[in-house]
């Protein structure tokens, strides 16, 4: 009798232990699935994360929907079980790679489970958390569901621990910023690219221009731009300077001129303000378009230098702060650049058409206006798109 009792408790571990085992292997097949596709993590070097499938987007073919393409680090934060929207719809099956980190190399990376962590709507293009996920749940963030908050009023309000970041391909693809020809006010800077010669760009600007919310230098868009003129100019010699000011408003880009960009001597000059002239007793966009059609003469004159006027985003439209009417302050910029004859960038279009489908926490990296990686990657899609 007891040994008919023991053969089907041996015969119960020997399951359990198979069990174990089969979860083991299935989780080592898809860290070398995901090592295989995206590189081992911990890998050294400064690869970006966030890059289209073609170096050479005229080439990418077109599926029935739109242009095929792969996102990869594209940000996310997800509250409860409620669905995330990304940038595109019609998800490739399979494609989806969630992790932790920005960069896929980074070593203290967290690769997340499909069906533990996260559930994926291919056509929609949506991620959701699960019940028991252990993804941070954005539902507990200190300013998630408030109302015209004051940012003042707490310690911490940033999204970086809860940002997750998402590789993918999608079958509905678009281009994020549109074409956009300068090339008559950027003569001297396309002469030196192409010749070889030294190149000095200098941006100059408030803090998102200082590289706010980006998790490291190489990260910041002015430098992924200059990678990028490195990359379809093979003799380029780029050099990248920033002189901006943190906290401050186009007003005191000419007040302390002397102070920061006069030290300086470049070439062409990176002109970006207006998220802090866009707050509540600040610039009006008249003045703020006044103010850079001056940065402009003043870069001109007593430089010799090109220049690049770009728009903005919009804040967070809960914050107080704000007077949430950034479209007024992207034209007046594009207004400025055209009266000042140089060139212009629409960081702001290309914000505005990613947040046709996305949430605004999933851009903002302390919440409020600065933006995250991905968005500074967004910043240099716009720059990108100039031609010249």
């Amino acid at each position: 009798m007891k040994s008919k009792k023991l053969f089907p408790l041996s015969l119960l571990l020997n399951v359990l232990l198979l069990t174990g085992l089969f979860y083991i292997v299935s989780q080592t097949d898809f860290a070398a699935e995901a090592k295989k596709k995206y590189g081992p993590a911990g890998k050294e070097g400064t690869e970006i994360s966030t890059i289209y499938s073609s170096s050479d987007k005229e080439s990418i073919p077109e599926s029935n929907l739109g242009i095929t393409m792969d996102i990869q680090g594209e940000s996310l934060v997800l509250a409860a079980t409620k669905p995330g929207k990304l940038s595109f719809d019609s998800l490739v099956e399979n494609s989806v790679v969630v992790r932790s980190t920005y960069q896929r190399f980074n070593p203290e990376s967290k690769v997340y489970i499909e069906g533990a962590d996260y559930t994926v709507d291919y056509a929609n293009g949506e991620i959701s958390r699960t019940p028991d996920s252990s993804i941070p749940d954005y539902s507990k963030h200190v300013l998630y569901g408030k109302k015209d908050f004051d940012h003042r009023e707490y310690p911490d309000y940033s999204n970086h621990s809860y940002f997750i970041w998402v590789d993918y391909a999608t079958k509905n693809g678009a281009r994020l910023a549109l074409p956009n020809d300068q090339s008559k006010y950027l003569s001297n800077s396309r002469q030196k690219l192409e010749s070889g010669e030294p190149l000095s760009i200098v941006s100059y600007g408030n803090s998102i221009t200082a590289g706010g919310e980006a998790s490291s230098t190489d990260l910041r868009f002015q430098y992924l731009y200059g990678n990028y003129l490195k990359s379809i100019f093979p003799k380029a010699k780029v050099t990248i300077e920033d002189v901006s000011i943190s906290g401050y408003s186009s007003s005191e880009g000419i007040k302390w001129w002397d102070t920061y960009i006069g030290k300086t001597s470049p070439d062409l000059v990176l002109v970006g303000w207006g998220m802090n002239d866009h707050n509540i007793g600040s610039n009006t966009p008249e003045q703020y378009k006044k103010n850079l059609i001056e940065l402009v003469g003043m870069i001109k004159e007593r430089k010799n230098a090109e220049v690049i006027i770009y728009s903005t985003f919009p804040p967070n439209h809960e914050w107080h702060y704000g007077s949430h009417s950034m479209e007024l302050f992207a034209e007046a910029a594009k207004q400025a650049a055209l009266e000042a004859n140089c060139a212009y960038v629409d960081v702001y279009s290309t914000w505005m058409k990613v947040l046709e489908r996305k949430d605004q926490s999933s851009l903002l990296g302390n919440n409020i206006n600065h933006p995250n990686d991905f968005g500074h990657w967004l910043y240099e899609q716009a720059f990108e798109a100039m031609s010249f």
